[in-house]
C-alpha cells in the first residue's frame, strides 16, 4: 500500500515546508531549515516535537537511541535534509525512525533541492522480519 495515512496533517507540514523553502531558499544547514519549519509549525497551531530522543530497546533492554528531527501531533516523522540528492539509506533510517515510534508515516523533506523535494515514506511490511 503507497498511499500515506494521515493526509491533512502531511499536507499541511508539506504547505509549511514550502513556505519555509521558498523565503529561505537551498544553501543552508539542515539545522537552519529544521528551526524555521519548527517556527511555521507553530505559527500555524501544528503540534510537534523537535529532536525527539526515542530509545531503542532489544529483547527489553536498552541498546541505543534514536533522536527525530521531528515528530509531528505524535503521527507523522518528518526528517530534513539539505543534501545533493536523497539516498536509499535516508529511506531506511526514516522506517526505522517510524518504527521506534509506533507509527505508519513520515516525509523526508531535501531543502537543497529546488523545488523542496518532497519524499513520502510508509514503514514496510515483512512478513519474514516479524517476531
Amino acid at each position: 500500500m503507497g498511499e500515506l495515512g494521515n493526509k491533512e496533517l502531511s499536507g499541511r507540514v508539506i504547505e509549511a515546508a514550502i513556505k519555509v523553502h521558498q523565503t529561505l531558499g537551498p544553501g543552508f544547514l539542515e539545522s537552519v531549515y529544521e528551526k524555521a519549519l519548527c517556527v511555521e509549525l507553530d505559527r500555524r497551531g501544528i503540534p510537534f516535537e523537535c529532536q525527539k530522543a526515542v530509545r531503542l530497546l532489544y529483547g527489553g533492554v536498552q541498546v541505543g537511541e534514536h533522536r527525530l528531527d521531528l515528530l509531528v501531533d505524535g503521527r507523522l516523522v518528518v526528517e530534513l535534509k539539505a543534501v545533493s540528492a536523497l539516498e536509499d539509506v535516508f529511506f531506511a533510517i526514516g522506517r526505522s525512525y517510524m518504527k521506534a515510534v509506533g507509527v505508519h508515516d513520515g516525509l523526508i523533506l531535501n531543502f537543497a533541492a529546488m523545488p523542496l523535494e518532497i519524499r513520502r515514506i510508509g514503514r514496510e511490511r515483512n512478513p519474514s522480519l516479524s517476531s
